[in-house]
């Protein structure tokens, strides 16, 4: 699972014209708000209270199939998602990712309360499967969908995909975002960044 299967699973038209905007811009906001998302969660995986407060998160949204409209997404549990994941850094988050060039005119801080349910719901449904096989749980999940998104195969925008996205957070949140590296993207540097190294 990747990020582009979130991706399949949002309603990017409906997003589109709540929003104002063109599909094409619906559609990378909602690739950099659920690669921020997913990288408030693994960081806040690395602590045991985190992860534990995660997958209580996460049975709430067992058995989630995806979201065919809006009406199907319980934004006022995204805000609680939000607010979860990124805690005061919030606001913080959404203005970041609302000030990029390649989405503009889209309010991140409407749009990540629609995305938080349903990157919530896949991950819920990734957990199940690969519990069966013993794996190591809700990191391997989370940094399989972060390794994942990596990959973005021929994007128009020319950019690194979802590594350019955290790196851009990671530095306005706290450092993280000078991993150094030229090619290879440290995204456990900058998810460290994202959230200012809370521990």
């Amino acid at each position: 699972m990747d990020i582009d299967e979130i991706l399949k699973q949002v309603p990017i038209g409906d997003i589109a014209q709540k929003l104002g905007v063109s599909e094409d811009v619906a559609r990378q906001a909602a690739q950099e708000g659920g690669a921020a998302l997913l990288g408030g969660l693994a960081k806040n995986a690395e602590t045991p209270e985190g992860s534990a407060a995660i997958e209580a998160a996460l049975a709430k949204h067992d058995g989630f199939s995806g979201a065919a409209s809006l009406d199907d997404v319980d934004e006022a549990d995204g805000q609680k998602i939000v607010s979860h994941v990124f805690g005061g850094n919030a606001d913080q988050v959404a203005q970041t990712l609302t000030n990029d060039q390649k989405t503009a005119g889209i309010d991140f801080g409407k749009l990540l309360p629609i995305l938080a349910p349903i990157v919530m719901g896949l991950i819920a449904n990734g957990q199940k499967g690969a519990s069966n096989g013993g794996g190591g749980g809700l990191g391997d999940i989370l940094g399989g969908l972060l390794g994942g998104g990596q990959q973005q195969q021929g994007q128009a925008s020319g950019g690194g995909g979802l590594g350019d996205i955290l790196g851009g957070l990671g530095g306005l949140l706290g450092g993280g975002g000078n991993s150094g590296s030229g090619g290879g993207i440290d995204i456990g540097g900058l998810i460290g960044g994202l959230l200012g190294g809370k521990k």
